[in-house]
């Protein structure tokens, strides 16, 4: 089966995860954020921002998970997967931060291509922080120019979602994606 791989990617507190979180309670399959888990896991072996004290390792890590959802997704038995962030976010966040990154992190990023992307701009009447968010909502919006700069580099037509209540956003996705 060749299934449909749906990105949807935009700086912190956009409204990511809790679309993702629509999209399964709508029954479609979801590929969640892995970016909290490291970081979990980093702070278990006493590091407490593992993206901060490491960029480098913390971004081989995501690699690494997002590269096997990719895989993963390829193996399923459904026509679509919906993926919370894409590989080609961990550049754009080594992109935002000014550190290099080796050539086989753009490589992965040709070889593993999606069928859509999402864009969620920065909302500000939704933005908040937490524990694994150290972002404010200045480098939330910087995040977001890295975040098309770098997929418009691998030639993705960027589709905006449009600010809206969860129920409207998924809709318009799910439009897009079921033409």
């Amino acid at each position: 089966m060749n299934t449909k791989k749906i990105v949807i990617t935009g700086g912190p507190g956009t409204g990511k995860s809790t679309l993702i979180n629509e999209l399964i309670k709508r029954k479609y399959t979801c590929l969640e954020e892995i970016s909290r888990q490291v970081t979990l896991d980093a702070k278990k072996e006493g590091i407490d921002q593992l993206f901060l004290t490491n960029p480098l390792l913390f971004s081989e890590l995501l690699l690494k998970g997002r590269h096997k959802q990719y895989l993963e997704a390829s193996a399923l038995d459904t026509n679509l997967v919906f993926f919370d962030r894409g590989i080609p976010d961990v550049l754009a966040y080594m992109d935002f931060i000014g550190d290099a990154y080796p050539e086989s992190f753009v490589n992965i990023c040709k070889t593993c291509a999606y069928d859509a992307v999402f864009v969620l701009k920065p909302w500000k009447a939704i933005y908040t922080s937490d524990n694994e968010r150290y972002e404010n909502f200045d480098q939330a919006q910087d995040i977001h120019k890295h975040l098309i700069n770098t997929y418009q580099s691998f030639n993705y037509k960027l589709i905006d979602v449009p600010f809206d209540t969860v129920e409207n956003r998924t809709d318009f996705i799910l439009k897009i994606v079921d033409m």
